[in-house]
């Protein structure tokens, strides 16, 4: 073992002395023993992520598919944080007819959605991958609700810690606030490949810890951290579409991944830890694959019985919009239909669809009913269930 990836600074906190985190920069040193297996670990997680890419360029609309998995992500990536948010609660959250005031969980999904696409636009107009982007993409995650008295947009500029009462106790310390920038404008350096180039899913794994043992920020640390990952592959080019996230992975193993997430501070086990990360990663790239095969095939079968069914034009455009999506009202669908048909007629759009099994009504109410494309959302909810 190489031991401990950074050293611990002695901070005074009101009341008593704690000893602070503060991680080397990256790359790890010595050098990372590159053993067979974990070679073949990276392999195996490139050829997953090439094939998940690849399928992108079959799917008739990836925005068809990115509209909701994106959502799902939101969703998985808060419950690591505590939140008890649904997929189906956030997709009606978003549906403008339904009244009644959001539960603060709602609002820190709605703002991850937020913040992921806002990242996602800014890499698209070219640009960097930075502590500038960082910094933006933070400040729209607390833009509202719970975190948004939490310095949203900027880094720290007091202790923070993880786990426990107060620092004393705490499971980690991560660095003084004074150390902050310094740590994490070395961080953006390694982005930038100063001083190695890396290859991008190392770059990513090692960027994430890195990260998250900064924790630059008075909250929203782990949601950043893990957006960290799909934007690095996508600005490096891995991905042409942002549809890997790791979340479900890091959910179903959540006490391994902070277990290892210490011991690479503390013991520098970095290999063990990047072991850990291909595996999620070819695991999690090869269930996206097979999630987008699976709507795939739902929505061709529902298309072959409607068309059986003979229903009229209006039910086969509906079940259109419902690819893109899943849950929508009469009056949005109406408004999102080129050459818009009656109310009437889409409403009997939509109750044709429930009798064909295809769609289900959310809301039980007869004026501004919503209504939810059902197999799809039972193949993305998986997973998502709050315990």
């Amino acid at each position: 073992m190489r031991g401990p990836s950074g050293y611990f600074l002695p901070t005074t906190f009101p009341g008593e002395t704690v000893k602070a985190f503060v991680p080397q920069p990256l790359p790890p040193e010595p050098s990372l023993a590159w053993d067979a297996s974990l070679q073949a670990l990276s392999q195996k997680a490139m050829l997953a992520v090439g094939r998940l890419d690849g399928l992108t360029a079959l799917l008739p609309d990836v925005s068809q598919f990115l509209y909701t998995y994106i959502r799902k992500e939101a969703v998985l990536s808060s419950q690591i944080e505590g939140t008890q948010s649904s997929l189906d609660e956030l997709l009606l959250f978003e549906t403008e007819e339904v009244p009644g005031v959001p539960s603060d969980d709602v609002i820190e999904v709605s703002n991850y959605v937020a913040a992921m696409e806002h990242g996602l636009k800014r890499l698209r107009e070219g640009f960097p991958i930075s502590l500038r982007l960082i910094r933006e993409i933070h400040g729209v995650l607390l833009a509202k609700g719970r975190g948004s008295q939490k310095q949203p947009g900027e880094f720290r500029t007091s202790q923070n810690w993880i786990g426990g009462t107060r620092p004393g106790n705490a499971r980690f310390v991560p660095p003084p606030p004074d150390q902050v920038i310094e740590c994490m404008g070395a961080l953006e350096k390694y982005l930038h490949t100063d001083p190695v180039q890396t290859p991008p899913l190392l770059k990513a794994a090692l960027s994430h810890v890195q990260f998250e043992s900064i924790h630059p920020f008075l909250d929203g640390n782990g949601r950043i951290g893990r957006l960290l990952i799909t934007f690095l592959l996508c600005h490096e080019g891995v991905l042409q579409q942002p549809l890997l996230y790791l979340s479900l992975f890091l959910k179903q193993h959540r006490k391994e991944y902070y277990e290892l997430l210490q011991r690479v501070r503390t013991e520098g086990a970095w290999e063990e830890w990047l072991a850990f990360f291909f595996q999620g990663v070819a695991a999690t790239a090869d269930q996206a694959a097979d999630t987008a095969r699976r709507i795939l095939r739902l929505f061709q079968e529902n298309q072959r019985r409607i068309v059986e069914a003979g229903a009229a034009p209006s039910v086969a455009r509906v079940h259109e919009l419902l690819q893109r999506q899943p849950m929508l009202s009469v009056k949005r669908a109406r408004s999102l239909l080129k050459d818009p048909p009656t109310f009437v007629t889409v409403n009997s759009a939509f109750s044709r669809l429930v009798d064909l099994g295809i769609v289900e009504e959310k809301t039980g109410g007869a004026r501004n009913r919503v209504f939810a494309y059902k197999g799809y959302l039972t193949i993305l909810a998986e997973g998502t269930e709050p315990r």
